[in-house]
């Protein structure tokens, strides 16, 4: 759907707000959109929600007409996805998550990205983790990226990205959402990675530098805390193997080369392994093997002196079986005394910085 002003063609933009029992944070999400310094006639928001059980109901109600509330049975973040997307009459989907909000000219910027731009379909962006406290943090890349999964190298690039592209991160051209679905609703968390990824092996995607979404950091967010307990941890560990599943054999279906896919999938399938391997066990090489996967990914250009650390600790992971193994290092990292000793003598790296190709790096 595409609008007309004084002879200039603009696209209708479609807003999606996924919501689950967000009573105390939906309205800030709401209202954060309704703010944006962008044409209301030019949106339209659509709100699903995923059968909340506490008040956020009657908060969504209140801004009625200004959006549409779609209201379905729970059944996860895909479920939500698969009911929304083909309602939208966007011919761009910007995605918000109902316990985060916007920043002040999101919507503007990432819509000019895609209207300067007619061969990109997806956008991300940096954010500013915001904790209850009322501490902040930003994250962000310090060049724009501009990227296609075509090679490996690409995909080395997209993988430390991925974080840029979650649900309050990402924009979509709507016929590409449209393709990609149905999402397989077994991925009740991290439904958002399986529309980025297939998104991304579509059609070009941008990354811009600016934090245009804050991220609440809190106890009930289901990714973050996912792990918290032994009923959530089982959950995520699940939607994270059906999201390896259903990954592993839509891109080659998409005609990705078997190298590129094998790169894209090669983190998930390693985060994937970690928590079977923390609920279920294994055998300890697969811990090391898991465990050296994600560090060679996320920190491979870490100072040699954090890398000799990390491999001198990964000793017990040969030696323990992976329940002992994970069950020690949580108990280690809620030491304080261990935290105070690492931050100042050996710090955690931070990821390792993304190296694009020279052609598409901006």
């Amino acid at each position: 759907m595409r609008l007309k002003r004084w002879g200039i063609s603009r696209p209708f933009v479609s807003v999606l707000i996924d919501t689950y029992n967000h009573e105390r944070f939906v309205e800030q999400a709401i209202v954060s959109v309704l703010e944006q310094d962008f044409p209301p006639a030019e949106r339209e928001i659509l709100i699903v929600d995923d059968g909340s059980t506490d008040g956020s109901s009657a908060i969504i109600r209140k801004f009625v007409p200004r959006v549409r509330y779609l209201r379905k049975s729970n059944g996860g973040q895909a479920s939500a996805f698969n009911v929304a997307i083909p309602e939208a009459r966007g011919e761009i989907v910007a995605f918000l998550d109902g316990d985060d909000w916007w920043a002040a000219g999101k919507l503007r910027r990432v819509t000019e990205t895609m209207e300067a731009h007619p061969t990109v379909g997806m956008v991300g962006h940096g954010f500013i983790e915001s904790f209850e406290s009322g501490r902040e943090r930003v994250i962000a890349l310090k060049k724009r990226v501009h990227l296609h999964l075509t090679s490996v190298l690409a995909a080395q690039a997209f993988r430390l990205c991925r974080c840029y592209l979650g649900t309050s991160r990402l924009t979509l051209r709507a016929e590409i959402a449209r393709k990609i679905l149905p999402v397989p609703e077994a991925i009740v968390i991290e439904a958002d990675e399986y529309l980025f990824t297939l998104a991304a092996a579509s059609a070009e995607f941008v990354l811009l530098t600016e934090p245009l979404t804050h991220y609440r950091i809190h106890a009930g967010n289901l990714f973050l805390a996912g792990a918290a307990n032994l009923a959530g941890a089982r959950r995520k560990q699940r939607a994270l193997a059906a999201l390896v599943a259903a990954l592993g054999s839509r891109l080659p279906a998409c005609g990705m080369p078997k190298d590129v896919a094998g790169s894209v999938l090669e983190i998930v399938e390693a985060e994937a392994a970690q928590l079977r391997l923390m609920l279920d066990g294994g055998s300890p090489l697969e811990t090391y093997r898991a465990e050296s996967t994600v560090y060679r990914i996320q920190h491979g250009d870490a100072p040699w002196g954090h890398r000799v650390f990390r491999h001198a600790t990964m000793i017990p992971a040969l030696l323990l079986p992976p329940r002992w193994f994970y069950w020690a290092r949580r108990r280690l990292a809620a030491q304080p005394w261990y935290n105070r000793a690492r931050k100042k003598i050996l710090p955690a790296p931070g990821f390792a910085n993304v190296t694009a190709p020279e052609h598409v790096h901006e």
